[in-house]
């Protein structure tokens, strides 16, 4: 794509609706949309920035098309630092094609997806991370998601790689200042040492670990995951189900069995997306049916992110809880529910191996726990280093990897320094730590990583 070139596209999505906005943006916008919009009496439009008006769009013969809103953004003080019309058209799907063919006609070209927020990276009206925390917000689906992405727009992230990039960078300095007069003897140059070096290494070494870490959880809040209850029959899965999705959606009887396949819904805990799975009971069955809904039970616990193990606490524990118990340990996170806390408890402690595990007790049919079991959910998708800040915490898988990549080098770095090995050799595994915070922040991204991250935007954005 030619970033001199003007670029028109709607920026609203397709579709029937009230209204529907049409941008422009480049040298010639103005121009442009002068070219088939004018006042009401015909006259050319009076542009005045961050201002809009009332204009009427025309066919090639004058004709009214439709009466719209035009505002002004003159660059360098717009989202893409170049001049911005934006066209609100009444939002008929003809009406709104019409608008957009009309720019390319008097010269514009259709945009590539995401290239307005390119020209804004391009142009230096932010930083790679911005652009694609702009992605991460039109693509939110619960408040929490959007309120994380929204502080990411903000700069959270540069604001916090600024300080450690610039202590690097204030190492690197030195050590080559140190290398450039070490033979010249009337130098005042401070040549660091390792008392000096260590502190630095040490501290951006920690900070980054903890970036790196945090994604652990933040991938969940970016991706959301897959939450199986799993059980014996009649323990009060689909119960549970419905109670933690808040509707009545898997049929609940007090028949064993009636969950003969997996049932699949979309929700959120405490913002973050989550897939409910309800699977068929577990047990010993000859039924074929019931057999088939079984093997699919334990083909959605292997897949799971995190299970529930659903036990009933008004009866005894038999061994096929153990049993389950065993086989749930085996596939990853999981954590153990006792439904029908509201009856009489007759169940003890389920162990295997001789641990006893912790049992969260709630009554699916009252709601009585549920918000203690909902945060014990969140707290199983980060046991390492709990949930992090949502100002510093990493969503994105390729600056997680970048970050582990940088904590690789500072290792070396922390190696050469303590093996006593030259300063030369030092400073290279710092330019490799530095490389990669680069690749985050866009200053040293290749080409072709950055077409492949725009091109996951919409057109229009």
């Amino acid at each position: 794509m030619d970033l001199r070139d003007t670029i028109v596209a709607l920026a609203t999505p397709p579709g029937r609706a009230g209204l529907g906005v049409v941008r422009l943006s480049g040298s010639r916008a103005r121009e442009i949309a002068g070219a088939f919009l004018t006042r009401e009496d015909g006259q050319p439009l009076a542009w005045k920035t961050w201002a809009s008006t009332l204009a009427i769009l025309r066919d090639r013969d004058g004709a009214k098309v439709d009466q719209v809103v035009v505002s002004y953004f003159a660059g360098p003080r717009s989202f893409t630092a170049e001049d911005v019309v934006e066209v609100s058209c009444h939002g008929s799907p003809v009406i709104l094609r019409f608008c957009v063919e009309a720019a390319i006609t008097h010269g514009a070209r259709m945009a590539e997806p995401g290239e307005f927020t390119l020209r804004a990276f391009a142009n230096g009206r932010i930083d790679l991370p911005r652009a694609e925390a702009v992605r991460d917000l039109i693509e939110a689906t619960t408040l929490y998601q959007a309120k994380v992405a929204a502080q990411q727009v903000d700069g959270s992230l540069a604001r916090t790689l600024a300080p450690l990039k610039q202590q690097l960078l204030d190492l690197v300095a030195r050590l080559e200042a140190g290398i450039d007069f070490a033979e010249d003897a009337t130098s005042e140059i401070d040549i660091p040492e390792t008392d000096d070096i260590l502190p630095v290494l040490d501290a951006a070494l920690a900070e980054i670990r903890r970036l790196a870490g945090s994604y652990s959880y933040g991938r969940y809040v970016h991706e959301g995951f897959a939450l199986a209850i799993v059980g014996r029959p009649n323990v009060g899965k689909s119960s549970l189900f419905n109670a933690l999705l808040e509707q009545d959606r898997a049929i609940v009887t007090e028949i064993p069995g009636t969950t003969r396949d997996l049932v699949t819904e979309h929700a959120s805990i405490a913002g973050i997306p989550v897939r409910l799975i309800d699977t068929a009971g577990i047990r010993a069955s000859e039924d074929r049916v019931e057999v088939l809904g079984i093997e699919r039970s334990y083909g959605a616990l292997a897949d799971a992110d995190l299970v529930l193990l659903v036990v009933d606490l008004s009866e005894p524990h038999n061994p096929e809880d153990e049993a389950l118990l065993e086989r749930v340990r085996n596939s990853g996170p999981f954590l153990i529910v006792g439904n029908k806390s509201d009856l009489p408890r007759l169940a003890g402690p389920i162990a295997v191996r001789g641990a006893s595990e912790r049992v969260h007790a709630v009554s699916a049919r009252h709601g009585a726990g549920l918000a203690e079991l909902r945060a014990a959910i969140l707290a199983a998708l980060a046991p390492a280093q709990g949930i992090p800040p949502e100002s510093s915490m990493i969503t994105n898988a390729r600056h997680a990897g970048l970050l582990r990549e940088s904590a690789t080098a500072l290792e070396r770095a922390r190696e050469t320094q303590l093996a006593g090995r030259t300063h030369e050799l030092l400073l290279s595994d710092l330019y490799d730590a530095l490389d990669p915070i680069g690749a985050i922040t866009g200053s040293t991204t290749a080409d072709d990583i950055l077409h492949r991250i725009f091109n996951t935007f919409c057109i229009g954005k």
